[in-house]
């Protein structure tokens, strides 16, 4: 057997949180195949087999911490001349190397500890369908039928020898669970209109659940920013009639290249343009607080409501990419994060964060800075408001609201006045943003 070691995620990691295993015991595994998730503070880690094998154990639970350099799962490499699960039969020769292979594996896992006289155990084993290593005995024809059907393997009691769980357990257990199954909608259907608020309430008892992963990271670095940084608030709104008419211009366009252009692209366009004449809203502090790192290129982060939670992956050099290429990337980091797989070098080396609370409906909100960064801005939502135009007219107009926080440690209320003043004008009027750009 060989141990599969939990590989250096980076950012100085040392541990993750199991989500979900991809593989069971007794699995034939490809390389490069996933085989589990894993969070980290700050994504969903896709971690894949570094080469084909037959998993024999796994040693971490899922919702279980594991730890970076330690073994995650061991498994059995494939030589040239084992079968593939595509190759493998059901036949009577097949069914006696599975037991074969089936019996090797057991025989290299360690034993669990004794904690039962031997006829207690034997009779839980049993019951369980767990054999006397600590492992489920099942034959790799067997574990596929019980993949197929979609059923835990563990929860098959097995009759054979040592508690081995054999095919005709794995269908009688899903015949079984399939009558329990219809019966259970049935009880659902009777109680539906009573809900886990309403059994909770009725119960009188709390509902607790851990803060942790993504989480809890979020919570620390918040509490950290807002205890550390003097937070300095402007609020201002901007007139984006004309860039909502430009933005529906370019849309068929963009959209036929293959890229939704929404209106983030072109107002981080116009954020990295505005950054070049106020490079102080795109620096850092050192740690010491003595010095002003001023950086060389404008990554712009948007925060995502993600499923893990909140994370604010960035776009790198966004004073160098066209309008369209920034659309590609906001489109792409927006996905990745939903679905929580947004690499670590998209959360890196942001300088400077957009937080589109518009988009949920928020008009105003007062955002807590991303350090090590030392600004960000929170959109409110684009309203339909009357205004005067120029001859004293009453005209509807499209209104988005903005919040700015800056740290007040290098940025006072006239420096971030002016740089908002240079980004709504480009804003007001997207063809002024033409002549600065590369």
């Amino acid at each position: 057997m060989s141990d599969f070691i939990l590989p250096d995620i980076g950012e100085g990691i040392v541990e993750c949180e199991l989500v979900k295993w991809l593989i069971s015991e007794g699995d034939e595994i490809e390389e490069d195949q996933p085989v589990v998730e894993v969070m980290t503070d700050k994504a969903l880690v896709e971690i894949t087999a570094p080469e084909a094998g037959r998993v024999t154990r796994l040693y971490c639970k899922e919702q279980e911490s594991a730890r970076v350099h330690a073994p995650l799962f061991a498994y059995t490499p494939l030589s040239q001349g084992d079968d593939t699960p595509e190759q493998a039969s059901g036949s009577a020769e097949d069914q006696v190397n599975d037991q074969q292979e089936n019996g090797r594996q057991e025989s290299e896992a360690p034993p669990a500890p004794a904690k039962a006289s031997p006829s207690a155990a034997a009779k839980s084993d049993s019951a369980s369908g767990a054999g006397p290593h600590g492992r489920i005995p099942a034959s790799p024809a067997v574990r596929r039928l019980v993949r197929e059907l979609g059923v835990q393997l563990e929860d098959v009691p097995g009759s054979g020898k040592d508690g081995r769980v054999l095919k005709e357990d794995v269908l009688a257990f899903e015949k079984e669970g399939s009558k329990q199954q219809g019966s259970k909608e049935r009880q659902a259907v009777d109680s539906s209109a009573e809900t886990p608020k309403d059994r909770q309430e009725a119960s009188g008892e709390v509902r607790i659940e851990p803060i942790k992963g993504m989480q809890a990271v979020m919570a620390k670095r918040m509490v950290e920013s807002a205890t550390t940084i003097p937070h300095f608030s402007y609020g201002d709104e901007i007139d984006v009639t004309e860039l909502l008419a430009l933005r529906g211009q370019l849309k068929i366009e963009a959209e036929k290249q293959g890229t939704r252009l929404t209106l983030m692209a072109l107002i981080m366009k116009a954020m990295a343009l505005a950054v070049q004449e106020y490079p102080i809203l795109n620096s850092r502090i050192s740690q010491d607080g003595t010095e002003i790192h001023y950086q060389p290129h404008c990554n712009i982060g948007m925060a995502v409501d993600s499923r893990p939670g909140l994370i604010v992956p960035n776009i790198k050099q966004v004073e160098r990419l066209s309008i369209l290429e920034i659309a590609a990337e906001v489109e792409r980091l927006t996905q990745a994060a939903r679905d929580g797989r947004v690499s670590q070098a998209d959360l890196k080396d942001g300088t400077i964060s957009i937080s589109n609370i518009g988009a949920l409906g928020g008009t105003y909100a007062a955002p807590i800075i991303n350090a090590p960064e030392v600004a960000i801005v929170a959109l409110g939502r684009t309203q339909q408001l009357p205004r005067f135009d120029e001859a004293g007219n009453v005209v509807a107009r499209s209104i988005m609201t903005i919040t700015w926080s800056g740290d007040h440690r290098i940025i006072d209320g006239g420096t971030i006045a002016r740089f908002c003043n240079l980004w709504k004008a480009y804003l007001q009027a997207p063809q002024s943003m033409l002549l600065k750009m590369h």
